[in-house]
């Protein structure tokens, strides 16, 4: 399973491009930009793209899914390339929901404490051996990436 990130540089994305990456799914991407800690993060994974910047020569008919980034706009080659061949294309969101629709989900909102509650969660479920997928929006204590998805849930 190919997967292409266009925007891979951004604090989420990185983190997802990461967590496929490690689920065994051969990762690539691209961006216009990339500032620490994703620089050496994607880096450190092998995914760190080699040049910067966007090309189209980057998609290609082998990809099975592109994820597009926030900052990537409609005139991007590598998103126009992508429609032309018909791959499918996600937003982040859309990707974590395709992968999390059939499991029960939990969901932490409100003005305050929504990391700290988190990370007690996810905390308790890995002292429980309770496999689980999760999602969060900042560097938690104890992990060295904030997305990770079941095995089971890796199809597009």
């Amino acid at each position: 399973m190919r997967v292409h990130f266009i925007a891979i540089g951004g604090s989420a994305m990185h983190n997802l491009a990461i967590a496929l990456k490690r689920k065994g799914l051969d990762v690539t991407g691209s961006d216009d930009e990339i500032f620490e800690p994703s620089n050496s993060r994607l880096k450190k994974e092998g995914i760190l793209p080699t040049n910067i910047g966007w090309n189209e020569n980057n998609i290609n008919k082998n990809i099975d899914a592109v994820i597009l980034g926030m900052h990537a706009r409609e005139n991007n080659p590598e998103l126009a390339k992508a429609k032309e061949l018909g791959i499918r294309i996600y937003s982040y969101p859309e990707y974590i929901f395709e992968q999390t629709k059939n499991k029960k989900r939990v969901v932490i909102g409100g003005s305050h404490g929504k990391t700290s509650v988190t990370s007690m969660i996810l905390h308790v479920l890995n002292a429980l051996n309770v496999e689980h997928d999760y999602m969060v929006g900042a560097q938690l204590e104890g992990y060295d990436c904030m997305v990770s998805l079941t095995l089971s849930l890796i199809h597009i």
